[in-house]
């Protein structure tokens, strides 16, 4: 791995105490964090759903509304990120770049999808698919599998291959409907619209099938310096440097719609600590967020990668950042001194990513409380 991207393997969870509560004031009261779905259940999918979706305009109407330009879902108040053609592409090619510093797969995952076990078939879940990027390579690398991709708005993909099916669901529903069902269920960037990820992972552990595997990856709404320190900034002054200040709104406007900004930070704890997980392996990506290092032709192509997709995300960040109530004059002043400041590449931020990974018990070796 070249020295631009720093994994680190730990076996304890890392100290995030010092983490301080943002500001809230230039915001708006904080919306009923209650989905829409949690009003009309028969908006959510029935299992199994259809592996093509056909976008009728009725059901663009259902799945979608326009806000500050961009298509949102028309389900969930608390996920306020778009999911029109711009968002999916941006998650199109973040995926790439993480398969660039992470690798495909986590280690586990092609042992577990092999067709070793008679008379079953292997599935994989999906939550918050986004673009389907990642579920569609594995359709297409396990094609005897069964692939589900659950998201707010269904996948438009014309390349989704036969075995992989679009769910629409708000997963803060809950995952009773989908408990003993799959051998991996994988969750990547999705914090932001979850108001429970600590119940969440229970119920991705009763989702799982004995021996499966659970595979999520957060971030903590922050940067952190060319030390690895985190950078803590509040909402009650607009100064530079402008990227964590950014963050810094786009984490209470987040929080402020009941989505779990800290979850990255207690994945690795609350995974470790669940009676039916073993095997938990952690680790941690430090990401540059331009290309300021310049060691190798390796740190500088992720460093501008990280740059495209920060500059993509300052554009998806407007409707939650706007829809909080703040000016749009103040967005747009700190937007444009975010992209003059990553442009330039003077400033030396990494973002750093979270990953967790471990297998459900077997029935045998499930303790007793």
């Amino acid at each position: 791995m070249a020295s631009v991207v720093y994994p680190i393997m730990r076996d304890n969870d890392t100290d995030d105490s010092e983490i301080s509560s943002v500001s809230s004031p230039p915001f708006s009261p904080p919306p009923s964090v209650s989905s829409y779905t949690s009003y009309d259940v028969s908006m959510r999918s029935g299992s199994p759903a259809p592996s093509v979706w056909s976008m009728t305009s009725s059901l663009r109407a259902n799945a979608y509304k326009e806000e500050y330009g961009r298509g949102l879902n028309n389900y969930s108040e608390v996920y306020r990120l778009p999911a029109d053609a711009e968002e999916l592409e941006r998650l199109d090619h973040q995926h790439i770049m993480f398969i660039e510093i992470m690798g495909k797969y986590v280690p586990p995952l092609e042992a577990i999808m092999q067709d070793d076990v008679p008379g079953e078939t292997k599935a994989v879940l999906d939550l918050g698919c986004g673009s389907g990027s990642w579920i569609m390579q594995v359709a297409h690398d396990f094609p005897n599998c069964s692939a589900v991709a659950v998201d707010l708005v269904p996948m438009q993909s014309p390349y989704m291959p036969p075995n992989c099916r679009s769910e629409v669901d708000d997963i803060n529903l809950g995952l009773e409907h989908f408990y003993g069902d799959f051998n991996v269920v994988h969750a990547r960037l999705i914090s932001s619209g979850i108001r429970d990820y600590e119940g969440l992972i229970n119920h991705i552990s009763h989702v799982l099938r004995p021996g499966g595997l659970i595979d999520i990856m957060e971030w903590d709404f922050h940067c952190y310096d060319e030390h690895f320190n985190r950078i803590n900034l509040n909402t009650s002054t607009v100064s530079g440097p402008w990227w964590p200040r950014w963050l810094a709104f786009l984490e209470a406007a987040a929080r402020n719609r009941g989505g779990a900004v800290d979850a990255a930070s207690h994945i690795h704890d609350w995974v470790s600590h669940h009676p039916l997980f073993e095997n938990v392996a952690y680790w941690e990506y430090y990401i540059p967020s331009s290309a300021w290092k310049t060691d190798s032709a390796f740190d500088m192509r992720i460093g501008q990668h990280m740059t495209d997709d920060i500059l993509s995300f300052l554009k998806s960040g407007r409707p939650l950042l706007l829809g909080s109530g703040l000016p749009e004059s103040l967005v747009n002043e700190i937007e444009a001194n975010c992209l003059k400041e990553l442009t330039e590449a003077r400033e030396r931020y990494y973002i750093r990513v979270q990953c967790v990974y471990a297998n459900r018990r077997e029935r045998r070796s499930v303790p007793n409380h």
